[in-house]
């Protein structure tokens, strides 16, 4: 048996890394099971091309690895691969040693397995892909490696979890959103006791403890929103991933539910810049959610909500009219606020804070300009900006920084 077949029959028999649906590895297989006809030539050309838009065949074939969703991977992402059957962990091991040796597969494997002396002159002057080199834990016997990639599922994920971390709910279906809001908890300023409240809820949530949902609620511009970004980017690479849904999307809460629901990962389900009107049936869908409805809350799901309006409906004219209906509205809207178990109050800082927090971004940015003129000019920013705010004082310091490397007046 030459090279060729041997490494289709391993594509072939995968088991628990079935990855023949991935388009690279089902292009190798069509390569090898045309190794004797003039389609090798074609075939040969698409799996290069195919290879050389990624850095080297191995280093993608073990990012497969640590990227696939199976019964092993699942399980280890949550702590439980003991509890898998002997013959899954066999199987893990028979899939790691097959995928090591087609993972460093090379052209002259294809070329010494045809027979054919015309496709081998030909084969002879088409490019060689690179094999190069897999990623960590990967670097060697791959089978002897299943207490590491345990480990490494344990912290990373499983699957498209272990790629991404946001998401957007779109037809009914997750996204991944490949390019998140990289900032920190140390990037923001002040607001110290507010955020506090959020971290220690997140890691609550995150360790397995009871915790709550959550709503942030206040002035525009004071760092809701990503407070919220930077507690997931904080808590990541414990296990912990964001949904971000629309307020028109509210009505699939449970179907997000019960899709996650067998996940070993935890889920922040974002709901931003949250408004009703007083007859908008999402309205009550949301309270279900929270608490009441028949589906339950689930163990790895929470809902964190940010809003402007303290009890997030928008009153109308005609709901004033008369007291009776004025308390009903009242009523309905302390209904759903109360059901988030911790309500965080944002608000716009005063004169000293605000500046407080110019100087701080400056100090992060290493901008060494006459703290007066910084003030001065801060100052004028937030009132044409229309008043301060953290948002306010992050734009005004972009402006000045970017002045400051270009040399023009601020």
């Amino acid at each position: 048996m030459n090279k060729a077949q041997e490494l289709r029959f391993y594509i072939e028999a995968l088991c628990v890394y079935d990855l023949k649906r991935d388009e690279v590895i089902s292009s190798l297989l069509e390569l090898l099971q045309n190794i004797n006809n003039e389609k090798v030539l074609e075939k040969q050309s698409e799996f290069f091309r195919r290879v050389t838009s990624h850095k080297s065949f191995a280093s993608y074939v073990s990012k497969l690895i640590l990227t696939d969703d199976n019964a092993f991977t699942k399980a280890a992402a949550s702590g439980k691969a003991d509890e898998l059957p002997a013959a899954v962990l066999n199987g893990v091991k028979s899939d790691l040693e097959k995928l090591e040796a087609i993972a460093f597969i090379k052209p002259e494997d294809i070329y010494n397995s045809v027979e054919n002396n015309d496709l081998k002159a030909v084969l002879k002057t088409l490019p060689a892909w690179e094999s190069g080199k897999a990623a960590a834990p990967l670097e060697e016997n791959w089978d002897r490696q299943i207490d590491t990639l345990i480990e490494y599922y344990k912290k990373n994920g499983y699957g498209m979890y272990s790629k991404y971390t946001a998401f957007t709910w779109r037809n009914h279906s997750l996204c991944p959103i490949t390019s998140t809001d990289p900032i920190t908890l140390s990037d923001l300023k002040n607001y110290e006791l507010q955020r506090k409240k959020v971290i220690d809820n997140t890691e609550s949530f995150v360790n397995g403890y009871p915790s709550n949902n959550v709503l942030l609620y206040g002035d525009r511009g004071t760092g809701k929103s990503s407070t919220v970004h930077a507690v997931l980017n904080e808590y990541a690479r414990e296990g912990l991933r964001m949904i971000e849904i629309s307020k028109s999307d509210i009505s699939d809460l449970t179907l997000i539910r019960e899709l996650l629901a067998d996940s070993p990962m935890k889920f922040i389900i974002f709901i931003d810049d949250l408004c009703f009107d007083s007859h908008d049936d999402s309205f009550g869908e949301l309270k279900a959610a929270l608490e009441g409805s028949l589906s339950g809350r689930k163990h790895n799901t929470i809902i964190y909500a940010t809003s402007n309006r303290r009890h997030l409906i928008k009153e109308s004219f005609s709901d004033r009219e008369n007291d009776i209906n004025r308390n009903d509205i009242m009523q309905e809207q302390l209904s759903l606020s109360d059901r988030f178990g911790l309500s965080i109050t944002f608000i716009n800082p005063d004169k000293k804070d605000y500046l407080d927090i110019v100087d701080k971004i400056a100090k992060d940015r290493k901008l060494n300009v006459n703290q007066n003129k910084l003030h001065l000019v801060a100052e004028q920013w937030a009132s044409r900006k229309g008043g301060r705010s953290p948002r306010c004082a992050k734009q005004f310091i972009d402006f000045v920084e970017s002045a400051e490397k270009r040399g023009k007046e601020w």
